[in-house]
């Protein structure tokens, strides 16, 4: 099995504001040998473990649950574009050599993505072509950058880079809108990152950004696509119904651009990778978990193993065949 979908924390980093300038970044604070809490100023953002920093430990869990190979991508929060770019630059520096010292001690079964200062596109293909050098395998990237979607023409330059230089991308939402009606219960994780998700898909396809870019563009959305698989009838209706407003710069109907791009698994109920497999293919779903983080799948592949409307080799696609094809180690054509 081929996970995607997964992140890391490195115990500990240098302090960021004196190698990056400004102030108020997130810091580690260590509560024991195994466990830490994430620190924004001094708020507490996410308590961690050993899982997050120790290949072992990663290594070990993946053994139990049958995973051979993980996509190990930074945790979003480190992201930075609400900075000066050359700030965000210095820190993905960082946090890049960092992942590939994690990662090193899994040998070929931890694959780094890194992570880059999105909000400057020549800064970010640089720092891209710096890692893909160094080590890593790909790019993880938020779904915006401040008010700019995935359609912007900077984030359009990049995402043209990464399609030359064979990189695949993994998209993540991250900065989700908050206030009173979604700061409890979770709800900014449980309704933002969809709608978020679904959101930057359609402004790829109607910004026209899927009618721009090569067609080797391999990008991936995470949790399932969001709530994009769902509506995506409603879309579709849109844009042949109120055409005036919706179609944008997309020269077809939403549901033409399916097979441009690649989901995760990571939906928790066989009735809803049905959905997500009869409306995106079954060869464009990878297996994902988001581990280690709590809301993630365990065991990893359990959805997958489960649905018992798949067929045998559906299910090796989506356990793994899928995601190969994605990190460019099969050939790139629809199988």
């Amino acid at each position: 099995m081929v996970d995607v979908h997964t992140h890391l924390v490195p115990k500990g980093w240098p302090d960021l504001a004196a190698a990056c300038g400004g102030s108020g970044w997130p810091w580690l604070r260590i509560d024991s040998e195994r466990a830490a809490m994430i620190m924004v100023g001094e708020t507490e953002f996410r308590p961690v473990g050993a899982q997050c920093w120790d290949a072992d430990t990663r290594l070990a869990e993946m053994a139990a649950d049958g995973v051979d190979v993980q996509v190990v991508s930074p945790t979003p929060v480190f992201f930075s574009y609400d900075r000066p770019a050359d700030q965000a630059a210095k820190v993905a520096r960082i946090f890049n050599d960092l992942t590939l010292e994690v990662t090193a001690a899994g040998g070929d079964r931890l694959l780094p993505f890194c992570q880059v200062p999105l909000q400057d596109p020549d800064a970010a293909c640089a720092e891209l072509d710096r890692c893909l050098a160094a080590g890593h395998l790909g790019v993880e990237i938020g779904n915006h950058v401040g008010d700019r979607d995935l359609d912007d023409a900077g984030i359009v330059t990049f995402l043209t880079h990464c399609a030359e230089v064979g990189a695949p991308v993994f998209v993540h939402p991250w900065d989700m809108a908050g206030g009173p009606r979604l700061d409890r219960w979770m709800a900014r994780w449980l309704t933002g990152m969809p709608a978020e998700t679904h959101l930057s898909v359609l402004a790829m396809i109607l910004g026209g950004v899927f009618d721009r870019v090569p067609e080797t563009l391999r990008i991936c959305f995470a949790h399932g696509g969001g709530s994009f698989p769902f509506w995506l009838g409603r879309a579709d209706n849109a844009w042949h119904r109120r055409g005036d407003l919706v179609r944008g710069d997309s020269a077809a109907p939403p549901s033409s651009y399916v097979d441009r791009f690649s989901v995760d698994s990571v939906v928790f109920a066989p009735p809803a990778l049905r959905l997500l497999v009869d409306t995106m293919g079954a060869d464009r779903v990878l297996l994902g978990s988001d581990y280690p983080y709590p809301l993630g799948e365990r065991p990893v592949g359990r959805v997958v193993h489960e649905a018992d409307f798949l067929t045998d080799a559906q299910r090796n696609l989506l356990l793994g065949g899928n995601a190969l094809r994605f990190l460019g180690q099969m050939s790139p054509g629809r199988q």
